[in-house]
């Protein structure tokens, strides 16, 4: 289970998916900024890329063997901390597990001495930009055609899917995993 914490910022601008879709007044904004939250998420589910730098919490067993974090790029593993079947959780030792962070910013960690611990809680910072104008540019401006595509095309019934440029953009940053 991957939990994000904190609210994720968003990877384009309100003010930039107005310009883009000629809105010149503010009535929609709220409507028009959950447009934009939805296309990041849809862009980070494509691609499999946090894109917005971001604390991660992430529930992996406690095995040892190396396993992969689900978010990344991964920039930073701050901590472990083993859940026992009852009582609280308590923070490993350095010398009870060991994490890394490989050349493609995949997060990887192993439990070294995890008796009693059913489960771990790794703690880490994942994404690809400190802030939305850190994202590459094919991926912001996919985002924001497919924003303003959900925001045009609000009722379900009327058949249009999603424009092809928007997979045109996001596919050659779209990391697929095997496990």
């Amino acid at each position: 289970m991957v939990a994000i914490i904190g609210a994720n910022a968003s990877a384009v601008p309100i003010d930039e998916a107005k310009a883009f879709l000629r809105i010149a007044g503010s009535d929609e904004d709220a409507l028009l900024a959950a447009m934009i939250r939805s296309a990041t998420g849809l862009c980070e589910a494509f691609t499999g890329l946090a894109l917005i730098e971001r604390d991660v919490e992430e529930m992996l067993p406690a095995r040892p063997v190396w396993t992969r974090l689900g978010q990344s790029p991964v920039r930073s593993i701050a901590q472990v901390f083993g859940l026992p079947a009852s009582g609280e959780a308590g923070a490993l030792a350095p010398e009870d597990y060991a994490v890394d962070i490989d050349a493609a910013g995949d997060g990887w960690a192993r439990i070294l001495r995890g008796e009693g611990f059913g489960r771990v809680r790794v703690h880490y910072r994942a994404g690809q930009a400190p802030d939305w104008n850190g994202i590459a540019e094919p991926l912001r401006h996919g985002i924001l055609r497919m924003a303003a595509h959900l925001y045009t095309h609000r009722d379900p019934e009327d058949g249009a899917g999603p424009p092809a440029a928007v997979t045109a953009l996001w596919l050659p940053y779209r990391r697929l995993r095997l496990r």
